[in-house]
């Protein structure tokens, strides 16, 4: 028997009535809005549509790959829904566009036949695009962090910014974007294995203490295998950097020290030994068999027979 269906709650009743929800919302549309052409005079601030045959993809996209499970979800939602947030794109010829930022939902909009997507368009040139591009990019919370620190670089290279300067460009202290700019010295199978979310990024920075790639790539190797966690790293990495206690090389004994083995030993069997260092410390060790041993060894230090 199958369970009656359940109504709104009571609270919900009353906050929506009588509404009928049935119906599918309808898609996003953006009206009054002009369709690109040549001629056109651009504002932007305002959103146009841009024939999706005259856009072509960032050249300098910083977004090194693309998960397609999550471009299907998104096309779905655009079929269903229309695209909610336009796409930034530059005009780089009268009839040819470049994307700026929203190269997934671009992406998306061509897989459900879009011939058209609404879009801010703006005049910049390379290197404003690469910049907005990036920038626009490491705000997303998707990006892996070997993407991150990938972007940082190419900020810092591309567009000539200084540590300081990118660090203001997007945002984030300067510190974070070192620690970040550190990770690309791991080797590449480190950079791998943090990438695809083996390994964190606060185990990568452990691993940063550590000069010996291949040692670097063994660690990566047991945390992954034995589910280490940062704490259980460092340990490791500070018992592997502590020096060995290397006793002091034993000297042989001057002449005196075989007098007094040889007076002290004649109470314990001569079960005695001594050991000394070049600076002069050491240890002198009795084994004895029985308490009378020690008192015939007591009685003679106070009747200072020795």
């Amino acid at each position: 028997m199958s369970k009656p269906q359940r109504g709104l709650g009571k609270g919900l009743e009353a906050l929506l009535g009588n509404a009928d929800l049935s119906q599918a919302r309808k898609p996003v549309e953006y009206v009054h809005k002009s369709v690109v052409t040549q001629n056109s005079n651009l504002n932007s601030a305002d959103i146009m549509l841009v024939p999706i045959e005259m856009i072509e993809q960032n050249p300098f996209q910083p977004r090194m790959s693309f998960d397609n499970e999550a471009l299907e979800e998104l096309a779905d939602s655009i079929r269903s829904l229309g695209l909610i947030q336009p796409v930034t794109v530059r005009r780089k010829a009268p009839d040819r566009y470049q994307i700026i930022s929203g190269e997934r939902r671009f992406r998306a909009c061509r897989m459900v036949g879009k011939t058209e997507i609404p879009a801010y368009v703006i005049d910049t040139n390379d290197q404003g695009m690469l910049e907005m591009a990036i920038v626009e990019n490491i705000q997303r919370e998707d990006l892996d962090p070997i993407e991150v620190a990938m972007s940082y670089e190419r900020l810092i290279d591309e567009c000539h910014l200084t540590q300081e300067q990118m660090a203001l460009r997007v945002g984030k202290k300067r510190a974070s974007v070192t620690n970040y700019l550190r990770l690309l010295k791991l080797p590449a199978k480190v950079q791998h294995d943090l990438k695809v979310g083996l390994l964190s990024v606060g185990h990568a920075k452990v691993l940063l203490s550590i000069d010996d790639a291949q040692l670097q790539e063994q660690l990566c190797d047991l945390v992954i295998k034995g589910g280490l966690s940062v704490r259980q790293l460092e340990d490791k990495i500070k018992r592997l950097n502590k020096p060995e206690q290397k006793d002091t090389p034993e000297q042989d004994l001057p002449e005196n020290y075989f007098r007094v083995l040889e007076i002290v030993g004649k109470y314990f069997e001569n079960n005695i030994s001594l050991k000394r260092t070049s600076n002069g410390k050491g240890t002198m060790t009795i084994h004895f068999s029985s308490d009378d041993e020690v008192r015939k060894f007591l009685n003679a230090l106070e009747e200072s027979k020795l």
